[in-house]
């Protein structure tokens, strides 16, 4: 996770450098936090409820989160939040959008190609698509306010939320103390 968090990283200032690239701005304000948090809930609900009702992608959830979050304990959840959410937002709505145009083919392009990142193999398709469905929705949250604070927020805390309830509900069966 920490890798890939740099090296997305690495990726979105060198576009930003040698592309010439103006990145969205990132500046606070309480409004822009609320709109963050608002997404991030609903996200969380959306994605517990496509959970529930839609077995292909509870299959697919299970297996992508299962291969990153079953090694992790609670306080290593704060750093899930906060490395892709901050690096993945920095390239794909940062620098990727204003680079491609700001425009609906650029946030249908940045959003694929957010799904694709997911990707863990060919059968993980239905966790691609929400993973396409959510950039859509934080690309279009970066449009519409024209802060990058607001899918930062949402992405950190969707994250941190959703790791978090998934390791509550599965937790890991340790041998039994002789």
């Amino acid at each position: 996770m920490g890798a890939t968090a740099v090296i997305l990283l690495a990726i979105a200032k060198l576009w930003e450098y040698f592309g010439a690239v103006t990145r969205m701005p990132l500046y606070w304000t309480g409004k822009d936090f609320l709109l963050g948090l608002a997404l991030a809930g609903a996200i969380t609900v959306a994605s517990n409820i496509a959970h529930r009702v839609w077995p292909a992608y509870r299959r697919s959830a299970n297996f992508y989160l299962q291969l990153v979050l079953k090694p992790l304990i609670f306080t290593d959840f704060i750093w899930l939040g906060l490395l892709p959410g901050l690096s993945e937002e920095l390239l794909f709505r940062g620098v990727m959008l204003p680079a491609l145009g700001m425009d609906i083919t650029a946030l249908v392009l940045t959003s694929a190609l957010f799904g694709v990142l997911h990707f863990s193999g060919a059968q993980q398709w239905p966790y691609i698509a929400w993973a396409t469905t959510i950039g859509f929705f934080l690309g279009l949250s970066a449009l519409l306010t024209g802060n990058l604070l607001v899918p930062v927020v949402a992405h950190v805390l969707t994250n941190f939320w959703s790791g978090c309830l998934w390791k509550w509900q599965n937790p890991v069966n340790l041998p039994e103390s002789q």
